[in-house]
């Protein structure tokens, strides 16, 4: 007999060797019929996999986000069969599940188009149908290399030639399909029911190499019922409205140049009013938070990305050249150099800190062309960067001070919904487990002993340094990560700085590094599609726009938008000559947040008619009494702090 630990606690003996699915049967029917793996001391196996020591177990479903996970794995094998079945000549490569579904890439000599996913999807649905068993096959590697090499499959044997040697060679069976894979799999094709949806086509390399050939990449999405992935296209549809390139466009913010600046952001009039904004209030909140404010220049020699490890990490996503005199100079990646020597200006004593040096620095990083999107993945960028060096003591309290403005900060923005992940120690790094045990404690004690509630992401630090995440969930439920805390005691000994303790001795100081918005570019392309490009009346580069009825009425119109101009408002009058609802229609579109309209009653009685950006009410008003409404609701948050 085995004991059987569940999640609940309770443990049940049972005969040794006793499978995943007879324990789901033996805990209930419906988990029976709900079961899509088992975990096993804390590693996900196939239900078929048997007990045979005292374990503590867990039954996984599409529930789980491991189950969801799971699911979509078997459903990439399901679409490599149905394309395999359709089209006998394609081989298979690889298939993983991802975020919201999965992908597989082939190798085929006519492209796919489109119009063959309406063919693939009704085989998928045959092969579900068959509810067809998915048996796991581990088979010797020379073995699995020719099973492979008779099959045509050339990608999958060159998978397996490069594996280690020792390396056990799984394989899945389904029908008349074999794929390679580590698994584990849903026990049957009809485990997968019928929530999947063929999304788009795409060039692939072969293993992401571009000297090798380009493949065709299937992307799909797949979830545990139609109501899951109804609202998930849903989703998407939604936010194809709003999505801020698009936005951009229509508001005149900003473009790119492709050809001739990739990954760079032409910024526009109104756009640049806006980014200026975004600096302008956290310039404010940092003052007022004891930061100083320093710039550091943007060419730099490379040896100092060299003695801070970038170099190493990250040295072919930097843009660098050799001048006449034979030195390397790097355009800067990151700004934590340039504060590092900032901070080695004179003498620190431990009166001087905590000292928080804050930089709106400008950066570049290389990112391959197909990475680019818009202003949320660029190649150079701004960073509301701060570089905060303090003593060991002062450490935790530093984080949590930090913390607390980075969560206030985005309930400023509208977001209330932030998760919380310390990522710990990569598996590349530098310092010595004893610095990273101190840094990672510090920063676990800081979130426990304050209440907040977080997660581990598991290897996931800074090379330097653990750190936290931040996560914002915007209006239509998406998640994007922006803010970090990273505590570092690494870097501080690499540039030997110090402080003067109590004692007259030098001791080296803990260095924060600490961004809010990430990056201006990509906080700002956040905020145009949390809000569907209806920016809050502070943020808006122009805020009112007034419109006579006629040209009779022009005279009252300047008056009005001269009015709120000098009361600080952005106002501006369209004189054009069109009808007012053609008016009202181009400035909406352009998400201009409050339309005013004028005409003879309004002229008379010194009043405006107004409406506001997604409604449809009008709402007529004293001038007086409207430029104060304005004005008031115009203030930047904290504007007086």
């Amino acid at each position: 007999m085995v004991a059987i630990k569940l999640p609940d606690g309770s443990i049940k003996e049972m005969e040794q060797g006793v499978s995943g699915a007879d324990i789901a049967s033996a805990i209930s029917p419906n988990l029976a019929k709900a079961a899509l793996a088992i975990e096993i001391n804390g590693e996900l196996k196939d239900l078929t996999t048997t007990v045979t020591t005292d374990s503590t177990i867990r039954i996984i479903t599409a529930k789980d986000k491991e189950g969801l996970h799971i699911l979509r794995h078997t459903c990439s094998h399901v679409m490599a069969q149905a394309v395999k079945e359709l089209w006998p000549d394609v081989q298979v490569t690889i298939g993983p599940a991802i975020d919201n579904g999965f992908y597989y890439d082939f190798s085929r000599k006519e492209p796919f188009t489109t119009e063959d996913f309406a063919k693939i999807e009704a085989r998928m649905h045959e092969i579900v149908k068959r509810d067809e068993k998915l048996e796991r096959i581990i088979m010797p590697r020379d073995e699995a290399i020719k099973f492979f090499e008779n099959l045509g499959e050339k990608y999958k044997a060159e998978i397996i030639r490069d594996l280690p040697e020792s390396e056990t060679i799984s394989l899945y069976r389904q029908g008349s399909f074999t794929d390679l894979c580590r698994g584990p799999h849903v026990p049957s094709t009809g485990k997968i029911g019928d929530a999947f949806k063929l999304m788009k086509v795409a060039g692939a390399y072969w293993r992401g190499d571009s000297s090798k050939e380009m493949l065709q990449r299937i992307y799909a999405t797949a979830w545990a019922d139609k109501k899951d992935l109804q609202a998930y296209l849903d989703m998407l549809e939604e936010a194809a409205k709003r999505d801020h390139r698009k936005l951009g466009r229509e508001m005149d913010l900003f473009h790119f140049e492709p050809e001739y600046a990739p990954g760079a952001v032409f910024w526009h009039d109104k756009g640049y009013k806006v980014y200026r904004r975004l600096i302008e209030y956290m310039r404010n909140r940092q003052e007022h938070n004891g930061y100083i404010e320093v710039s550091t220049p943007r060419v730099m020699d490379r040896v100092l990305w060299e003695t801070s490890g970038h170099w190493e990490k990250y040295g072919a996503h930097n843009y660098s050249g050799q001048t006449e005199d034979g030195k390397w100079f790097c355009i800067k990646p990151m700004n934590c150099p340039g504060g590092l020597l900032v901070y080695k200006q004179g003498i620190r004593s431990y009166r001087d800190l905590p000292l928080r040096m804050a930089e709106f620095g400008k950066v570049n990083r290389y990112e391959a062309s197909g990475s680019l999107m818009g202003l949320m993945r660029v190649r150079e960028f701004t960073q509301d960067d701060a570089h905060i060096f303090c003593t060991p003591e002062q450490m935790e309290e530093e984080c949590i001070t930090t913390l607390k403005l980075i969560l206030d900060i985005y309930k400023d923005f509208g977001f209330n919904e932030v998760k919380i992940y310390l990522s710990t120690r990569p598996e590349k790094r530098i310092g010595s487990d004893e610095i990273w045990d101190l840094c990672e404690k510090s920063l676990a004690n800081a979130l426990t002993t304050h209440g907040y509630a977080f997660e581990i992401n598991e290897g996931e630090g800074a090379f330097y340094g653990p750190k936290l995440e931040f996560i914002l969930k915007d209006a239509i439920g998406r998640e994007w990560q922006c803010g970090t805390i990273q505590v570092d005691m690494n870097l501080p000994s690499r540039f030997d700085i110090s402080y003067i303790g109590e004692d007259g001795e030098k001791h080296q100081p803990v260095m924060l590094h600490r961004a809010l918005f990430g990056s201006i570019e990509r906080f700002l392309g956040i905020l145009i599609e949390n809000h569907a490009g209806k920016l809050p009346l502070w943020l808006s580069p122009e805020q009112v726009v007034v419109c006579p009825i006629v040209s009779e009425f022009d005279d009252y119109a300047k008056e009005v938008a001269q009015a709120m101009c000098k009361a600080g408002l952005s106002a501006a009058t369209d004189l054009c000559n069109e009808k007012i609802n053609y008016k009202v229609r181009e400035h909406s579109v352009a998400k201009i947040p409050v339309i005013a309209v004028v005409g003879a009653k309004e002229r008379d009685n010194r009043t405006v008619t107004i409406r506001r950006i997604g409604s449809d009410k009008q709402e007529v008003l004293p001038l007086d009494d409207l430029i104060k409404s304005l004005v008031s609701e115009a203030q930047m948050p904290h504007a007086d702090e």
